[in-house]
């Protein structure tokens, strides 16, 4: 995110449109796409060998892992991770010519806090009792990474950047591996028998995501910003005037082919592992990350193919925004204990495709085929406010 959504007056040599598509293919799949291909899978299920393994690997690809290993659905955050890199290269320059150093410095405490601030308003803010609210999660991530990416970026040069990277996520592994775990030893990397959960569980207060832990926990989001930095380094070679716009696509495929080598050789020994976000975690989706930006940059900002694009533009420009009004009218806590799903978006579009006509379709088509169209309808519903606010420049900014 270009300073954690797209600004509406960006300069127009600023402007890197494959930064903006990717950030809305990004929340595209967290604003219901997700949810409609779990819906497709049960409808193609037992229709047939061909359409039932088309369904489960889909399937598979829109869920978690279990513990340590790596699907698409491990690359969503990360990937929203690198683009908010990204973004900080490309719009922290410009504020510091307009305004001045002093005056970023104020501009990038100020966004941290007020995003932060939306995280913990997403979980349910104050509503209940101090021991219930949620002091981590996507939004404080954002937040913090946000933060000290931004600072590091104002303050050292690219070989900097890579030094703190460097620190970072060998200064992780280290503390992951040689830090003693009371009661277990240590280079434990198992479930809630490891560094990070441990310091959860004894040192993060309030309520946290998986009772004993947090996938956004404390020490865990050290790591994270190194998944930033690797945004910043893309930025700053996107930004970079002495290359042609194809070099940089491909030197950034090319950076990111050894980053996902080297990820999956040190996961032989540092598993990869979304909860804990290890470092070998933060390589393999860092370099999927810059593979994906390479390729969507030559086809939009080389090559000039854009219409594709569109819908994911408009998702970007205001990403957080969505991302807040899909979710936030739901209960987090009733969804960590009762399982429920719904979105905003999800539970409006029950009002013209559910009940009834959703049992008809049931029976009409095959079973799950009307929660496929609440959900199908509710991701239009979220396009169509995306194309509303993006045509009338309504860009919300935090």
């Amino acid at each position: 995110m270009r300073q954690l959504e797209a600004p509406a007056a960006a300069a127009a040599t600023q402007r890197v449109v494959s930064v903006d598509a990717l950030r809305g293919f990004n929340i595209f799949w967290i604003l219901g796409a997700d949810a409609v291909i779990w819906s497709l899978n049960e409808m193609l299920r037992d229709k047939g060998p061909v359409p039932s393994a088309v369904g489960g690997f889909l399937n598979t690809q829109m869920t978690h892992v279990a513990w340590d290993g790596f699907r698409f659905y491990d690359f969503i955050f990360p990937l929203f991770i690198f683009v908010t890199g990204v973004a900080i290269v490309l719009s922290l320059p410009q504020l510091v010519e307009r305004e001045g150093k002093a005056q970023a410095y104020a501009r990038v405490f100020r966004r941290a806090l007020i995003l932060y601030g939306l995280g913990l308003i997403f979980y349910g803010g104050i509503s209940r009792h101090w021991g219930d609210i949620r002091l981590v999660g996507v939004l404080q991530r954002i937040a913090l990474c946000y933060l000290c990416a931004s600072l590091l970026f104002l303050n050292f040069r690219a070989r900097g950047i890579v030094v703190a990277l460097a620190v970072l996520l060998a200064g992780y592994w280290a503390l992951m591996t040689f830090v003693p775990v009371p009661g277990i030893g240590a280079g434990s990397f198992a479930r809630d028998a490891n560094l990070a959960d441990w310091i959860d569980a004894n040192y993060l207060p309030g309520w946290k995501w998986e009772v004993t832990r947090d996938p956004e926990g404390l020490l865990s989001t050290l790591p994270a910003i190194g998944t930033c930095l690797i945004g910043v380094l893309a930025g700053l070679l996107l930004a970079d005037p002495r290359l042609q716009g194809r070099q940089k696509s491909l030197l950034l495929i090319a950076a990111g082919i050894p980053m996902i080598a080297a990820g999956y050789l040190w996961g032989l020994q540092f598993p990869i592992v979304k909860v804990i976000w290890t470092s070998s975690f933060v390589l393999v989706a860092g370099g999927y990350s810059l593979i994906l930006l390479g390729v969507w940059h030559q086809i939009i900002d080389v090559w000039g193919y854009r219409r594709w694009a569109v819908m994911f533009i408009w998702l970007g420009a205001n990403a957080i925004t969505l991302y807040f009004i899909n979710n936030v009218t739901a209960d987090q806590f009733a969804i960590r204990f009762a399982g429920s799903t719904v979105s905003t978006f999800e539970l409006f579009a029950t009002r013209f495709a559910g009940g009834d006509l959703a049992a008809l379709l049931d029976r009409a088509i095959t079973p799950n085929t009307g929660t496929f169209v609440v959900r199908m309808l509710g991701l239009t519903f979220a396009i169509l406010l995306a194309r509303f606010l993006y045509r009338r420049k309504i860009f919300l900014r935090v």
